[in-house]
């Protein structure tokens, strides 16, 4: 059974999240504050960590990045609505999606699900790409550039996949907030920006100057090889 780490110092909203969730077939963990929740990553080993940025002590944020520093677990950031600094500081430490409150428990089950199905590379086929100097291996979920091993986040592999799988196709951020996030165009697509200028920083020589992960000027973003 897959378990999920639920961290909030709310013990109402810890309540919900875990019926929701147990409903759904996960087994959980709870954590209260930052301490607690690295305890319960040490010794429970949780698949995936729902997690409130606003904790006392160690925050989420922090705690965000002591977790990406040691795995790729998967990290979903509880943010207050209106918090968007906070949602892009939490994707560029590694997170991969973010919930806004108030949310709806069952929408959060349901990006819990996604986050999972691709983090275990259920949906990438098992083949190879590349570009330039960099490689991508679906099956292992590898990234290479110049053979060297990049540290990628599981969106941003799902990301570079799916671009590095349509060469020179320009999609919108609707369309990758659908087609890789599983999620309607509704959704904050600000969340693929960010994505896209962390691939940059890892795989392009002159980040600010993309010789692969273009950007099309009121149209969205295409990959030429």
């Amino acid at each position: 059974m897959t378990t999920v780490l639920v961290v909030d110092d709310e013990p109402i909203v810890r309540d919900v999240v875990v019926r929701y969730l147990r409903r759904d077939g996960f087994d959980t963990l709870e954590a209260a504050d930052g301490e607690a929740a690295r305890a319960a990553i040490e010794t429970g080993r949780p698949e995936l960590v729902v997690l409130d940025v606003m904790l006392p002590g160690i925050d989420g944020l922090e705690l965000c990045r002591w977790i990406r520093a040691r795995s790729q677990v998967p990290v979903i950031l509880l943010t207050a609505r209106g918090e968007e600094a906070d949602r892009i500081v939490g994707l560029e430490l590694g997170a991969d999606d973010y919930v806004t409150k108030p949310f709806s428990p069952r929408e959060l089950a349901v990006r819990v699900r996604t986050v999972l199905r691709r983090s275990h590379g259920r949906s990438t086929p098992s083949r190879q790409l590349g570009f330039g100097d960099v490689a991508l291996d679906g099956a292992s979920r590898i990234v290479t550039r110049a053979g060297e091993p990049v540290p990628l986040t599981v969106k941003e592999f799902d990301l570079l996949w799916f671009l590095a799988s349509h060469p020179r196709t320009v999609f919108s951020r609707d369309q990758l907030m659908d087609r890789v996030w599983d999620y309607a165009a509704a959704v904050d697509t600000g969340t693929v920006t960010v994505h896209v200028r962390r691939l940059r920083e890892k795989l392009e020589r002159d980040p600010s100057e993309p010789q692969h992960l273009k950007t099309v000027w009121g149209a969205g973003y295409r990959l030429d090889p």
